[in-house]
């Protein structure tokens, strides 16, 4: 049975889902052109080169693609891992602060995910995914069980070795995929996500 607080968490793997099928039919030429694909990363991607002197597609853009670039991936495996991931940790949210300040949360650490690439990327190269978000949603996470055991005194090398093991992941993934790892985004989405769950619900679990 759907719950009505998941709702929101439901809309928006479903619209990741559905562009990119309709991205996916255009590369096989089924829909529109063989080039959508780019043509939608040239309008919705986060492109960092816009912050400084690119001209935009549109006079918002350079402020939309803020938002847009969570919504687009590069294939169906990278979809897949990302909402995959967004269902786990978006429910253990939902579950923790409900419907409202989830919105708020993802909406945050989306904005976070694209300021890290912005600031610490090395190049201009475009990027999309949900991973900013699905970063800062774990960050949440990690704080709020960073609160739970140290109120209930409880030893805190769960949380650091949490921390440790993502840092490694990054570091291994960015090697796999030979530096086209946005782990500027992540970094970004995770700061934003464990900031954002302090200031929306800083009491420990059994203070609630």
């Amino acid at each position: 049975m759907l719950k009505p607080n998941h709702l929101f968490l439901y809309g928006l793997i479903a619209v990741c889902c559905v562009i990119e099928a309709v991205l996916s039919l255009g590369d096989l030429g089924l829909i529109g052109s063989d080039h959508l694909r780019q043509l939608v990363y040239d309008f919705g991607a986060f492109w960092p080169g816009l912050l400084s002197n690119w001209n935009p597609n549109y006079a918002a853009q350079p402020y939309v693609m803020f938002v847009t670039y969570a919504f687009l991936h590069g294939g169906w495996m990278h979809l897949s891992v990302n909402m995959i991931s967004l269902w786990s940790l978006g429910r253990a949210v939902l579950n923790r602060v409900g419907q409202g300040k989830f919105i708020l949360l993802y909406a945050g650490t989306s904005l976070c995910g694209a300021a890290g690439f912005a600031l610490l990327a090395p190049s201009l190269r475009p990027m999309v995914g949900a991973s900013g978000s699905l970063f800062g949603l774990l960050g949440a996470l990690v704080a709020w069980e960073y609160v739970d055991r140290d109120n209930d005194r409880e030893g805190l090398w769960d949380v650091a070795r949490v921390v440790w093991l993502l840092v490694v992941l990054n570091l291994v993934l960015w090697w796999v995929m030979g530096g086209q790892l946005a782990w500027q985004t992540h970094l970004g989405g995770f700061v934003g996500g464990w900031i954002g769950a302090l200031l929306i619900d800083n009491k420990p679990r059994k203070d609630r």
